[in-house]
């Protein structure tokens, strides 16, 4: 007697097809963005913990590299949390308060601020670890070994440096960290605040300069802890400027995801729920409809199907 397969293939399917409609219902909501935030930021931590950089060779006596070690620097790491994301985020909590935003407008602004950051980071280390650039400090990070021959190309193993991370860490130049998560940061601050402020729209006051200073403040702190890294001998000003531009180029793709575009009527207010997009088209029959005029062949069913669609033909 033949075996009936019929039973777990029905089992799988019907399981497969239960986890499809999940994740279209999923889809309705920020549920994705969600799932792809975790997914970058474990990325991020796997990258920090266990992946070391490119080793590019270099020369002791290069003046370029040879730039002294600061023990201290201006902008630490944690710091640079502090500026470019607690304070941002705080400014953004308590300006939706005080606006009393709706749920959905807190829910995006946190969500595409924590995007950007982390998308920023995630990038940000997997080009530091695949360029391998040196630091304007890595001779003083590496402390060659004695007889270490001068004008020729040498490898990282004349270091007689001990510290995993401080040796490493000098080929991690390219593109600076700091500078990229600052401007991800407090960058998308100001493109926050030129749409509710509409800088942008000069019918709704956007020729006031006083609105405009508003939104250049955290470009200005951005720019401040970049330059830092110039001043510390962490990075030189290649480094800085693409970092620079590679987290403001986020922040404002993050932003765009959900937001509309910063001329338009209503830029203060994100893009609604995907289930709403559908919703919001549709609108109620003009009168000479209603009463048989000139667009009375055609139904309001066909044209509430119509408006569903989008067409511009049904209005």
């Amino acid at each position: 007697m033949p075996l009936n397969r019929s039973g777990p293939s029905h089992e799988g399917s019907g399981f497969l097809s239960a986890l499809a409609r999940f994740w279209k219902r999923q889809q309705r909501s920020h549920a994705p963005d969600y799932v792809g935030l975790s997914v970058l930021l474990v990325g991020y931590i796997l990258i920090v913990l266990f992946v070391d950089p490119f080793h590019r060779m270099f020369v002791i006596d290069d003046l370029n590299v040879m730039y002294p070690h600061a023990e201290v620097e201006r902008v630490p790491v944690l710091m640079n949390f502090v500026y470019s994301l607690f304070i941002p985020l705080g400014i953004m909590i308590v300006y939706n308060i005080l606006t009393k935003a709706s749920g959905h407008k807190h829910e995006v602004t946190y969500l595409c601020f924590a995007i950007a950051l982390v998308t920023t980071s995630f990038l940000t280390d997997v080009i530091k670890n695949t360029v391998g650039r040196p630091r304007p400090d890595l001779v003083a990070r590496c402390s060659p070994k004695e007889g270490t021959p001068a004008g020729v190309l040498v490898t990282f193993e004349v270091c007689t440096e001990t510290d995993h991370h401080r040796l490493h860490d000098g080929w991690r130049s390219f593109p600076s960290g700091h500078s990229s998560f600052a401007f991800a940061g407090l960058g998308f601050l100001s493109i926050f605040f030129a749409g509710q402020l509409h800088v942008f729209r000069h019918e709704s006051g956007g020729r006031d300069l006083s609105r405009a200073l508003v939104c250049l403040v955290p470009l200005l702190g951005a720019a401040l802890i970049a330059i830092s890294r110039c001043e510390d001998y962490r990075h030189d000003v290649y480094d800085v400027c693409v970092g620079s531009l590679l987290g403001f180029t986020i922040a404002y793709w993050s932003y765009r995801r959900h937001w509309p575009r910063l001329t338009t009527r209503d830029c203060d207010e994100p893009y609604p729920y995907p289930e709403s997009d559908t919703k919001t088209r549709w609108t109620r029959l003009r009168d000479e409809e209603e009463a048989g005029g000139t667009s009375s062949s055609r139904s309001p069913r066909f044209l509430e199907c119509c408006w569903t669609a989008g067409f511009d033909f049904c209005r």
